[in-house]
Order: structure tokens, then sequence, then C-alpha cells
């Protein structure tokens, strides 16, 4: 069997202490005492913590983009309601990832490349919107992607879990795709 390097076992440890621990517990120290090594090894792959972050936060990117591949058929309203619902999924399911993928004032500069993930996401969100709705395309998608950010974070933090016995989130996110395509 094939050992796994240390650069990928450093961002395995941090992915597992982000998911378990949440953000609070990510530093430097607890990610090296996972893998069982010295805090100055990652280093030589990382040259900041942040850099490190952002190698974990690519992990999340990934999976997100995976699941937010756009649906091949069905009505721009249809695809957009269901790649909504898959939105707040990841959140509910990967809240601390969904956090750390967000804090642009960590990640910024510290490699990663994430905007190679994050564009294409959006310019795909783009083109769907614009086939239901081509003025303004780019401004409702923006507009929709808030709302349903803001909902995913209300998901996230359990928020919305206070009203969620009087209305059906899925009713939510079609309510959001409507406003932003009429």
């Amino acid at each position: 069997m094939e050992e796994i390097p240390l650069r990928d076992r450093l961002v395995l440890a941090g992915v597992e202490l982000l998911e378990q621990e949440g953000s609070a517990e990510l530093s430097l120290r607890a990610i090296t005492r996972r893998v069982g090594v010295s805090h100055g090894a990652p280093r030589r792959y990382f040259p900041t913590h942040n850099s490190l972050l952002a190698a974990i936060a690519a992990t999340g990117l990934a999976d997100l983009a995976t699941r937010l591949t756009a649906p091949a058929d069905g009505a721009a309203r249809e695809q957009l309601i269901e790649l909504g619902r898959r939105y707040l999924a990841f959140a509910a399911e990967r809240p601390a990832m969904f956090e750390l993928i967000f804090r642009h004032d960590l990640l910024e500069g510290a490699g990663g490349n994430l905007r190679t993930t994050t564009l294409p996401l959006l310019e795909s969100l783009t083109r769907i919107v614009a086939t239901a709705a081509p003025d303004d395309a780019a401004e409702r998608t923006v507009g929709l992607w808030t709302n349903l950010h803001g909902l995913a974070v209300l998901r996230a933090t359990k928020a919305l879990d206070l009203i969620l016995d009087r209305k059906d989130l899925d009713t939510f996110v079609a309510r959001a795709v409507d406003a932003h395509l009429s």
C-alpha cells in the first residue's frame, strides 16, 4: 500500500478536524498533532497557516462544485430550485466547511486559486438564469445567489430551525428563484 504524501495528510487532517471540531479548533498545531509531525513540518508545503486553510477550503469547494453540477434537463426554474436545494444541503451537512470556504478575509491571497472553482459555478448559474430571464441575467444571478446564500447561512447555523415548522424549506428556495426570475 502506497503512503499518502505529507501534504495530502495535512489537508485531510485539517478537513477531519474542521468537520469534527469546527473552525475554532483548526490551528496549525492541532493539525500537525493529528498527523504526528512537528508544527514546522507543514512549512515545506504551506508557507502560512492561511495557505493550509486555503488547501482545506479547496477540498470543500471541489465537493460543492460536484454537488452543484447543473441538472441536465428540466426548465430553468426547476434546475435553479434543485441547485438551491443542493446548496442549502451542503451548508447543513458541512457547516464548518461552508463557513471556511466563504472566509475570503482569511483565504484571499493564501494560494489555492479558489476563484478557479467558484467563478465557473457562478457562470453556470448565470447561464441557467439567462435561459429564463435574459435581461439582466448577471444581476439576477447575483441577487439569487445572495438570497440562497443567506438561507444557507441561516440553515448552517440552525437559525432556520426556528421557523421550519411553519414554512417548508423548499418553499423558501422556490420563492427565491421565482423572485429573481420574474
